[in-house]
């Protein structure tokens, strides 16, 4: 296969909120051939996740507001594409934290635009590499909704949907249980592991983010639906 068919479609995340390092890094990433999508923020970066298939994350560490290792373990409740962080701090200690926070790798200020893009295609090679298609071992499907509980990838028409964590539990739950009815409180034990308060509304708040992500016509659901006065069902 050819370097440019490899590499079609794959989308990196670049957060900095330098606007010469977000230009710099850009250009030796486009001239690689990937799509890129630059950022100068955490808050900008988590929102532009939700919205596009993104296949690796460059994220600065010292950033105004929210920082690259609070936006890294972020980004790690939902997501599993490598992440590269690049920060200023050389020492030791600092690196190991990222690296703790759940980054792939580490690159310091001021770095070496050729090797940066070298890193990010070790990163993707070796991410593409461990994520060759197996045969699933739990994969729910009913009608067009298709549920991998293995990978926690769910699927709509064919099109990926971006869950968060808590979301995806709510409706590999329902599917797997397809028919049974579920009161709020039971899926709120069943997915939080804690006891339900009567006024909380956290359920109905997410089942209505599902129903957003997942439904042509949210506000005439054909998977999960409402049994009033009971609770929900797929």
């Amino acid at each position: 296969m050819h370097r440019e068919d490899r590499m079609k479609g794959q989308t990196i995340l670049v957060v900095d909120d330098d606007a010469d390092i977000r230009q710099l890094v850009s250009i030796y990433i486009r001239n690689e051939g990937y799509e890129v999508v630059a950022v100068p923020d955490a808050l900008q970066a988590l929102q532009a996740l939700e919205h596009a298939t993104v296949d690796l994350v460059i994220l600065d560490v010292m950033m105004p507001g929210m920082d690259g290792i609070q936006a890294c373990m972020k980004i790690r409740e939902a997501y599993q594409m490598p992440i590269i962080f690049l920060s200023a701090k050389s020492e030791d200690m600092d690196k190991i934290h990222g690296l703790m926070s759940g980054a792939d790798d580490y690159v310091t200020k001021p770095f070496n635009p050729l090797e940066l893009t070298a890193r990010v295609k070790s990163q993707l090679r070796r991410y593409h590499m461990y994520q060759q298609p197996e045969e699933p071992s739990s994969v729910l499907e009913i009608g067009h909704l298709r549920v991998d509980e293995d990978t926690r990838q769910v699927q709509i028409h064919g099109r990926d949907v971006r869950l968060t964590p808590k979301e995806f539990d709510i409706l590999a739950l329902l599917a797997r249980n397809k028919g049974q009815v579920f009161s709020v409180e039971k899926i709120y034990e069943m997915v939080w592991k804690e006891p339900f308060y009567k006024s909380d509304n956290t359920v109905m708040v997410h089942i209505t983010n599902i129903r957003e992500k997942t439904e042509e016509n949210p506000k005439k659901p054909i998977y999960i639906k409402t049994v009033w006065g009971v609770g929900y069902k797929i």
